[in-house]
């Protein structure tokens, strides 16, 4: 069992864009910071750079899809260290685009595991040693989709997010007697290679999104998780159920 001083944050689908900043500003928050991802390579090269900038941190590979990876990992992870002091769960994704009528089933139980179904077994598995945390906090992601119903084809990632939202708010209710926190942030639109395909492919179409965010620009990973470790932290002691838009006002642009 681990040194029960030390602070630890699990984050999932941490090997790239948010989630990597993420990992990086709860390091030098002096967090001890375990990465999940699907990567082995990309997430043992992310330790390393962690690792040089003075940070503890470590990596299990497994699919957050994957309900009983999720559960057999984040318990090696609780028993090692005794407690898990702050879940992330960061990984999810578009999983590419498809309209309702000709989606297939496969697609739409993909796109809302990996959204919705990973922050259910991440959190469900690592509540028994959130519980066991002085400063216990549970961060979700959602998306401006879970409000607007996302764009052509991201009905169902619009869907999942909505959801996540939701769910949100429902562990906060249920865990607010442990003192476990439990909120949301929901990126706007944010350079990272989550764009990549449009970026590389249309760039005059990825350059006029910024047109719709009130800031006139796009977000940066590290703004995003700059909102993490205030959810992480003391400062956000009496936020809970709470989603935080971090998206420069985007939909409000003129």
């Amino acid at each position: 069992m681990g040194n029960l001083n030390e602070k630890v944050a699990v984050i999932t689908g941490a090997t790239g864009g948010i989630g990597f900043q993420v990992a990086k500003r709860l390091g030098k928050d002096g967090f001890t910071v375990v990465l999940n991802g699907i990567e082995d390579e990309a997430g043992a090269k992310r330790v390393e750079e962690l690792k040089a900038e003075g940070i503890t941190a470590e990596y299990y590979g497994f699919d957050v899809t994957d309900e009983e990876a999720v559960t057999s990992n984040i318990t090696k992870i609780g028993d090692k260290y005794g407690k898990i002091d702050v879940l992330v769960n960061n990984a999810g994704g578009l999983g590419g685009r498809s309209r309702f009528e000709e989606m297939t089933t496969e697609f739409y139980r993909f796109v809302m595991a990996l959204n919705l179904d990973s922050t259910f077994f991440a959190s469900r598995a690592a509540i028994p040693y959130l519980k066991k945390s002085d400063y216990p906090s549970i961060i979700n992601y959602t998306s401006i989709a879970g409000w607007n119903a996302g764009g052509p084809g991201a009905g169902v990632y619009g869907t999942s997010k909505a959801a996540v939202h939701a769910i949100t708010r429902a562990l906060a209710k249920d865990l607010a007697e442990y003192g476990i926190r439990v909120n949301a942030v929901s990126p706007g639109t944010v350079d990272t290679d989550f764009h990549k395909q449009i970026k590389t492919t249309k760039p005059e179409v990825f350059a006029s999104w910024k047109n719709n965010i009130l800031l006139n620009r796009l977000g940066q990973p590290e703004e995003v998780a700059s909102v993490v470790s205030f959810l992480a932290g003391k400062d956000s002691a009496f936020l809970t159920a709470e989603t935080i838009q971090v998206g420069g006002g985007q939909g409000l642009g003129i």
